[in-house]
This record gives structure tokens, C-alpha cells and sequence, in this order.
């Protein structure tokens, strides 16, 4: 990671007691700028009022699976504007997993 960027990471291979560590860093130390953590690990559960901007990598099929990981920045506590951004290239599955959620809404 670049230098000076202080981050955290959460995906399907981190145990429960660090995920909850993980978290209450992110929203608590100022000095944490970014916390990656995947769609479905961090999805379900969790409160990242620190966040003010989400950027899914990783979509799914379900598309109440990215709401519920957009909906993590969104809670109680949260003071900003949350951005969020979906990087989809052309012709590749993301776009075909992309069409398929806004069909399905």
C-alpha cells in the first residue's frame, strides 16, 4: 500500500474477534484512511460509520448483498455524505452480474 496510508483489512479469512477489532479501529482512530474489506464478508452486521465512501469491487449476483454492504456506511452515527462508486469494465462478468441487479430491482 502507498506510503502513509494506514489501512485494515476484512475478508472471509478473518476471525470473528478481529473482525469486531477491525471495525471499532476503522471508525475510531483517525489515522486509519482505508478499510478493504469484501462484499460478503463485511456485509452482514457490521457498522462502518467511519466510511464516507464505499467503492464495491467485488459484485454479486444478489443484489441485496451490495445494498447490504453500501447500508454499512449508512447508520446511526453517521454524519457526512457517503459516496459510493461500482467499477464495472465492459464486457466482462461484472457487467452481466451488474445488468443482472438492475433487472432484478
Amino acid at each position: 500500500m502507498a506510503s502513509g496510508l494506514d489501512y485494515r483489512r476484512l475478508d472471509g479469512n478473518t476471525k470473528s474477534e478481529d473482525r469486531i477489532r477491525i471495525v471499532r479501529e476503522f471508525n475510531s482512530v483517525q489515522e486509519i484512511n482505508i478499510c478493504l474489506v469484501s462484499t460478503m464478508a463485511g456485509g452482514l452486521g457490521l457498522n462502518f460509520v467511519g466510511a464516507n465512501v464505499v467503492i464495491l469491487f467485488d459484485p454479486t449476483w444478489n443484489p441485496a448483498n451490495d445494498l447490504q454492504a453500501i447500508d454499512r456506511a449508512y447508520r446511526i452515527g453517521q454524519y457526512r455524505a457517503v459516496k459510493v462508486f461500482r467499477f464495472i469494465s465492459l464486457g466482462t462478468v461484472e457487467e452481466i452480474m451488474y445488468l443482472r441487479q438492475v433487472y432484478k430491482q
